[in-house]
């Protein structure tokens, strides 16, 4: 019998039946084995049927939660970290479905948690200037600039406050409250590296170049910038009269 990986990637999936099948393939044959989980809000589009072929085609590889809708990145990525939890990962990675994370970036996130001793890495755009592909100009001062209103706002010493490209160790997972976990949209990773902050772990990040989806349709819309503008502003008021464990080393 194969060896279990030590890896999960989830990768959210709505409406990406162009991707689903060719991102799945790219993640299975990365030298590291990596195991995927797929969690998909009932897309009409037929998502889940792709995934589905790919489990027949990689036996204890690919895995499949199918919800009733449309219920938001947060909720997604949460149910998709119990999940890891109940199944004894030790590592657990948030991945895009539309190859914008280039999947051979999974092997530089899981060295610097697995062997540099990170507990959370995070592939960062703007760790070493502003790397974006494809991106309109103005969604690139966007990002950046609100990547920095969030640094300053939070305190919190990370570059790419909202990248949605990261891993996550076991202890840290165990460690947060996940169920407190209010934010449902972009502001989703915010509070998750925020959270995490506080807790004392140790957050290390990767240099990624990001490239805009060449396939499907973008999820990003103006409520979900909103809710990370004024968030912010929430998650720093409320740590104020919050006591925090501290897990640093």
């Amino acid at each position: 019998m194969e060896q279990k990986s030590d890896s999960v990637v989830i990768i959210p999936m709505y409406n990406e039946k162009e991707n689903a099948a060719a991102i799945i393939d790219a993640v299975i044959a990365l030298p590291h084995t990596f195991d995927i989980l797929v969690i998909d809000d009932n897309s009409p589009d037929g998502t889940a049927d792709i995934v589905k072929a790919k489990q027949q085609e990689y036996p204890g590889r690919v895995h499949l939660v199918q919800r009733a809708g449309k219920l938001g990145l947060g909720t997604a990525y949460i149910e998709g970290f119990k999940w890891s939890l109940a199944h004894n990962y030790e590592y657990t990675f948030e991945m895009d479905a539309d190859f914008s994370h280039n999947p051979n970036d999974l092997l530089a996130l899981y060295k610097a948690c697995a062997e540099e001793g990170a507990d959370m890495s995070i592939g960062s755009r703007y760790v070493t200037g502003v790397n974006v592909v494809n991106w309109p100009m103005g969604r690139v001062l966007m990002s950046y600039y609100a990547s920095a209103y969030v640094r300053i706002v939070t305190g919190m010493p990370v570059r790419d406050t909202t990248a949605g490209f990261v891993c996550y160790s076991r202890r840290v997972l165990q460690a947060l409250p996940l169920d407190n976990i209010r934010f449902k949209g972009y502001a989703f990773q915010i509070e998750m590296k925020f959270t995490a902050y506080k807790y004392g772990f140790k957050i290390k990040e990767v240099p990624i170049i990001f490239v805009n989806r060449v396939l499907g349709t973008s999820k990003m819309n103006s409520s979900i910038f909103g809710e990370a503008v004024f968030g912010v502003i929430r998650l720093k008021w409320n740590s104020l009269f919050t006591k925090y464990p501290n897990y640093s080393k």
